[in-house]
Parts: structure tokens; sequence; C-alpha cells
């Protein structure tokens, strides 16, 4: 069965929809730049109440070590998300600092650039695949960018990975069968406005995914 996680959370209503709906990881972003940014003690609030049902995730963006400590020292999460240029130096520096395991991001416009999953291959519990943003983005992810889901099918990686990247509730039944992922993420495609996360939409997507 395909396992569903659900970014960029940031309230109640939100996280309780997620959970409920079975998401299995549930991510909150630490990035100023995004409007989905969260301050880690308003993630602590939220992530209690649920850490024994879903996986809690902190995603980052080229973090440095001082925000890693802080991450680990206030929220503890499972899983930190490095969503951004991290080198495979940058992240076994990370992986030999923080206690928890690691997801690393790595962006797709096309099959070659899947080849750089290799340089991670023991440094990271998972892989993520999203689509590469247009030049001058202001954000690495969460702008409903997809690339071609069928590049990814028969490819095998040594890591469990997500795909991700423009995923909606009446997209991702597709993006499931045509690429085999074993893992989806969703973040904008369950909004109604930016960083807005909508649980209607949020239920829909995991129900989709169930379907899938």
């Amino acid at each position: 069965m395909t396992k569903t996680k659900i970014c960029g959370l940031s309230t109640r209503l939100a996280v309780d929809a997620a959970v409920t709906g079975g998401a299995a990881f549930i991510g909150f972003l630490f990035f100023p730049a995004s409007p989905r940014d969260i301050d880690p003690n308003a993630a602590v609030r939220l992530a209690a109440p649920v850490r024994a049902k879903a996986k809690i995730v902190a995603v980052t963006v080229d973090p440095d070590n001082a925000l890693l400590e802080r991450l680990v020292a206030i929220l503890a999460p499972d899983l930190i998300q490095l969503h951004g240029k991290e080198s495979p130096a940058r992240v076994a520096d990370i992986r030999r600092q923080v206690p928890c395991g690691l997801i690393k991001v790595l962006s797709v416009s096309d099959a070659a650039d899947l080849d750089a999953a290799g340089g991670y291959d023991d440094l990271v519990d998972h892989l993520m695949f999203d689509a590469k943003t247009p030049p001058g983005a202001a954000l690495p992810g969460g702008m409903g960018a997809r690339f071609d889901w069928a590049m990814m099918a028969g490819r095998r990686f040594s890591r469990p990975w997500f795909l991700a990247g423009g995923l909606d509730p009446w997209n991702v039944g597709d993006a499931v069968r045509l690429s085999g992922a074993p893992m989806v993420d969703v973040s904008s495609g369950v909004e109604r406005g930016a960083g807005l996360k909508d649980p209607a939409l949020i239920g829909a997507f995991l129900e989709a995914v169930r379907r899938a």
C-alpha cells in the first residue's frame, strides 16, 4: 500500500485530517520564504498529540547547523527533510550531527536527474523526487510543478522513495500507477490558497491514494 506524507501543515484541523485519514508522515516546514513556514514551538504543539500515529518530519532548505540543533532540541523529529541543494558531503555532515533519519529531495525535470540519487545511497533513509522549479523561483517546491511520472516506472533505488510535485486528489491515482511510487508527498495540492490547507482536500487525497 502506498504511504502518504502531508507536508506544510500549520493548523490543528489540517493535522487531524491528515492523521485521521491515515497519513504515515506529517511535515512541518521551517523556511521563512515559504507561506507554510512555522515556528518550531508551534510545530511541537501540533505534533505532540499525534506522535504515535504518524512520523514527524521537519522540512528544511539548506539548513545551517544552528537550525538543525534547534529543531532536534525543540521538535525532536523522526526525520529531517533536506529540500535544498545539499551535496552528499553536506548530507554526510548532517547525518553525523543529528540523531534522526534523513530524507533527501532531488529536483527532477528529465531522467538524467534521477542519476544523482546514487550519491546519497548510504547517507539517507528516504529519497524524494520532486519537480524542478523554474529558474529564479523563490521556493524549491510546493509550487504545483510536476514532471513526467512515467520516467520513474521500473527504476530501482537503494532507499524507499517519495514521489512529489504537482500531486492533488484528482491526479495522484494516475501518478502512483504510472510511477510505481511506494510513497507520495503533497503540499500545495491540498490547499485552498497559499499555505492554507483544506481538511476536505487532505481527506480526498488520502482516499485517492488508497484507491490507487
